[in-house]
């Protein structure tokens, strides 16, 4: 017999001889999931059944072969809906849901109550559904490239009850942008990784996919393509919301005003880093 307790100190200890940080954190997410309970050792000398302590030891041998926790569980929290995540998407982080907070801010400001709103370099679709969720009678376009991100894209989706419409293309193509017009607010989180961040990357990291990570050898790269290509979906007036990098809120900043944004905002995430822009379209920048 093993009680529940036992189990949890022993993925602990397995988790801490692997030097995997947060041991703790990831033994309890392992177990929440396991045993379908929020406080799975609020009995803890229950016994475990050999389903849970199967799956637990499992998905503990997984994480210990340096698979990120998020790929383990296959799915991942972000703002207060859950995502299937796994290989070969962008696990949603914390710092990305500032630029939620930027889009419902200009609709509040702006009194936008059905806004028309594009996410590009969508992946998980992370932005996307928690906008369409949050604003119930906004339209909201998902633009995404690689196939299976893609998919990962659909099944939150539906998984959410979403209304999203999702649409495979390369937001790095003319004649993509070409297809969306008079749109409220662009949003996006595009790679933004420099070639040296890419060296440096944690073991886990690496295992998320490159080209949702890497943005040229100054992270920049999308930043300059996206701008020019897609200051024309958007209306007079409309807003670009941009997630980047630490450090990037200048060369960012001077793209979109060489672009004709003006009244650029930025704003700090949780950890007190410049993490978004919100900038306006000029009334007379047509194009």
């Amino acid at each position: 017999m093993v009680s529940r307790l036992e189990l949890y100190k022993n993925c602990v200890k397995k988790l801490t001889e692997r030097k995997i940080d947060n041991a703790e954190f990831d033994a309890m997410c392992i177990f929440q999931q396991a045993f379908g309970e929020k406080s799975p050792l609020s009995k803890p000398d229950e016994e475990a059944d050999s389903s849970h302590i199967y799956k637990v030891y499992n998905d503990v041998e997984y994480r210990c072969k340096g698979e990120p926790l998020q790929y383990v569980l296959g799915e991942w929290d972000f703002w207060k809906y859950t995502f299937r995540v796994g290989e070969g998407v962008l696990i949603p982080r914390p710092d990305t849901e500032t630029l939620i907070e930027n889009v419902l801010d200009i609709c509040k400001k702006n009194t936008l109550s059905s806004p028309k709103i594009l996410d590009l370099c969508s992946g998980s679709g992370c932005i996307a559904i928690t906008l369409d969720k949050e604003i119930p009678q906004s339209k909201v376009y998902a633009v995404e490239k690689f196939g299976t991100a893609f998919e990962y894209l659909e099944e939150n989706i539906k998984l959410n009850n979403s209304d999203v419409k999702a649409v495979m293309a390369d937001v790095l193509l003319p004649e993509t942008a070409g297809k969306f017009k008079d749109f409220d607010i662009i949003a996006s989180n595009p790679p933004y990784l420099t070639q040296k961040d890419m060296t440096e990357l944690q073991p886990e990291v690496r295992k998320e996919p490159e080209s949702a990570l890497y943005g040229g050898t100054d992270g920049l790269d999308y930043y300059r393509k996206m701008t020019p290509v897609w200051k024309n979906s958007l209306k007079a007036g409309g807003f670009l919301c941009y997630e980047f990098g630490m450090g990037q809120e200048n060369a960012v900043g001077r793209i979109l005003r060489e672009n004709g944004f003006e009244n650029l905002s930025f704003a700090h995430d949780g950890g007190g880093i410049i993490r978004t822009v919100t900038a306006e379209k000029s009334e007379e920048n047509h194009g």
